[in-house]
C-alpha cells in the first residue's frame, strides 16, 4: 500500500522522477479503476504542459522513403513525433504527388513509418484544387495515371472526362501508334458536351496520345468535333498540379517528373501556335497555394491536439528548387501579409490626419495594383489576390508568423552539390537565389526533427 501511495503522490505532485518503481511493479499490476483514472489524469496534464506553438511539413520522397522502401532513421524519426503510435505534434505530409487518393498515401505511410497517418494529414499536390469551386461545375479533360476520376471527384468536380474516355468518344483523334487506330468518328461527336477546362493531374504513362489530345482540346476550344479555324486565344483554362521536373526513386540517378510533361506541352503549343500557354493555377510545390492550403489544415489539426495556433512551421524536403525555395517562398508571404495589415493600419492614421484630403487613393490603389502584377510575374503562384480569394482565407483562421526550411541530403540534394540556382524550376517560376538557400540544412529527416526540437526546446 505504501508503494501505491509513492506511486500516486509521484503522478499527482510530481515528485523525483530517480524513484526505483521496480520495487512496486508487482503492485502496479494491481491498480485499481481509481488509480487508472489518476494516471490518465496525470498524463492529460503532461501533455498540456508539452503543448507547441510549431508545426511540421514533411516532403515525402527522398526524405521519407526511396521508391517504396522507407530510409534509414525515418522510423526513429517519427517516433519522436508520436506517442503510442499518435502524434502529438502537428503534422503534414505534403508532396508532389498526385495520381493518388490521399486515403491510399496515408495508408502507404502509416505502414512505412510503423505509426498512425490519417488521411487528413496528406496533401497532395491536387488537394489545393478543392478550393477552386468556380471550377467545380464545369465539364473537365483530365489527364494524369491511376484513378484520376476518382481522384477529381473526391476533390469537388463533377462532370469528369478522361483523355481515354475521350478517345473513345473521338476515335479518330488518336493517331500516334497505328496498332490502335480504330474505326472512323460517329455521327454523335458533334453533341458531346464541350470540355471547359482541364485538369493536368501527374505525369501520364503513354505521354503521345495525352500529348496529342490536349491540344486538340485547346486547338479547338474544347470542342474536337468544331472545325479548325484558328487557335483561340487566349485558350480554355488549365489548372496543373506538380511541375516537378525530376524526383528521386531506388535508382541513384533522379527520374523525369510531371514537369518534363508540363515542359512538351507548353513547346508544343509555342511551336504550333506561336503564343505561350497560360496556366489558370499550378498547384504543387513550390506554388504558395500549396502551402497556403496546408497551414490552414495543419491550423485544423492542431487545434485536434488542443493546441490554439500555430506560430512556426518547418518544411522538411530534399529539393531546394521545389521544398526549400516553396516553404521560403511562403515565408515571404507571411512576412508580406503581416507587413501589409501593418501597412492598412499606418494608412487609416494617415486618413485620419488634417492632411487626409490631400492624398491620392487613386494612385496607391494604382501601386498596390502594379506591385501586385509584379509579384505574380515574379513569383507566379504567390499573386496574394488570387489567395485572397480562396474560401479559407475568410475562415476567420489565423495564419503562422513564420515558415523556415530544412534541406536533407537523402533524395535530390547531396552534401556534395552546390545549392544553387538550375533550368530544374518551371518556365512560370522565376527562381529567386536567396529563397533556394534552407534555413537549416541536415543529413535525414531524424537530425530535422531533432534540430526543431533543440531550438524549440521541446522534449
Amino acid at each position: 500500500m505504501a508503494c501505491r501511495r509513492a506511486l500516486l503522490g509521484h503522478y499527482l505532485f510530481g515528485q523525483n522522477r530517480s524513484m526505483d518503481f521496480n520495487v512496486c511493479s508487482f503492485h502496479f499490476a494491481k491498480v485499481t479503476p481509481r488509480q487508472r483514472l489518476v494516471e490518465r489524469y496525470f498524463h492529460k496534464q503532461r501533455a498540456l504542459l508539452r503543448k507547441c506553438d510549431f508545426g511540421f511539413l514533411f516532403d515525402i520522397d527522398g526524405v521519407i522513403v526511396r521508391g517504396r522502401k522507407p530510409l534509414p532513421f525515418a522510423r526513429e524519426a517519427f517516433s519522436l513525433l508520436t506517442e503510442n503510435k499518435k502524434f502529438k505534434i502537428p503534422t503534414l505530409f505534403v508532396t508532389n504527388a498526385g495520381n493518388s487518393l490521399r486515403s491510399r498515401k496515408a495508408q502507404q505511410l502509416s505502414e512505412w513509418l510503423g505509426v498512425e497517418v490519417s488521411e487528413e494529414q496528406v496533401v497532395l499536390s491536387h488537394s489545393p484544387l478543392k478550393m477552386f469551386c468556380q471550377f467545380h461545375d464545369k465539364h473537365v479533360l483530365v489527364s494524369g495515371q491511376g484513378p484520376v476520376a476518382e481522384i477529381a471527384a473526391n476533390i469537388g468536380f463533377k462532370r469528369i472526362t478522361t483523355v481515354e474516355q475521350l478517345a473513345q468518344h473521338y476515335p479518330d483523334l488518336d493517331k500516334m501508334d497505328h496498332s490502335r487506330r480504330k474505326a472512323p468518328p460517329c455521327a454523335f461527336e458533334e453533341f458531346y458536351p464541350r470540355i471547359d477546362a482541364i485538369i493536368l493531374f501527374g505525369e501520364p504513362v503513354r505521354w503521345e496520345t495525352p500529348l496529342q489530345l490536349i491540344m486538340d482540346v485547346l486547338l479547338t476550344n474544347g470542342k474536337p468535333s468544331d472545325e479548325f479555324s484558328g487557335a483561340p486565344y487566349p485558350h480554355i483554362p488549365i489548372l496543373a498540379c506538380n511541375t516537378d521536373l525530376l524526383w528521386m526513386s531506388e535508382y541513384k540517378v533522379p527520374r523525369l517528373g510531371h514537369g518534363c510533361f508540363l515542359a512538351s506541352l507548353e513547346c508544343l503549343y509555342q511551336k504550333i501556335t506561336g503564343k505561350e500557354l497560360k496556366y489558370t493555377a499550378l498547384c504543387g510545390k513550390p506554388s504558395e497555394i500549396t502551402y497556403h492550403h496546408a497551414d490552414f489544415i495543419l491550423t485544423q489539426q492542431a487545434k485536434l491536439l488542443g493546441i490554439d495556433h500555430i506560430r512556426r512551421i518547418y518544411c522538411v524536403g530534399d529539393n531546394p528548387e521545389t521544398d526549400i525555395y516553396g516553404g521560403n517562398l511562403y515565408n515571404r508571404y507571411l512576412q508580406r501579409r503581416r507587413l501589409g495589415i501593418m501597412s492598412d493600419e499606418t494608412r487609416r492614421v494617415k486618413l485620419a490626419s488634417p492632411d487626409a484630403e490631400f492624398l491620392d487613393e487613386d494612385a496607391d490603389d494604382s501601386l498596390s495594383d502594379l506591385e501586385d502584377s509584379l509579384m505574380f510575374q515574379r513569383d507566379s503562384g504567390a499573386n496574394i489576390r488570387i489567395i485572397q480569394s480562396l474560401e479559407e482565407d475568410t475562415s476567420g483562421v489565423e495564419k503562422a508568423h513564420t515558415c523556415e526550411s530544412i534541406l536533407v541530403c537523402t533524395g535530390v540534394y547531396k552534401k556534395t552539390a552546390d545549392i544553387r540556382v538550375s533550368t530544374h524550376n518551371h518556365r512560370d517560376f522565376v527562381i529567386d537565389p536567396s529563397l533556394t538557400t534552407p534555413t537549416h540544412l541536415v543529413s535525414d529527416v531524424y537530425e530535422a526533427v531533432k534540430k526543431v526540437f533543440q531550438k524549440e526546446n521541446y522534449s
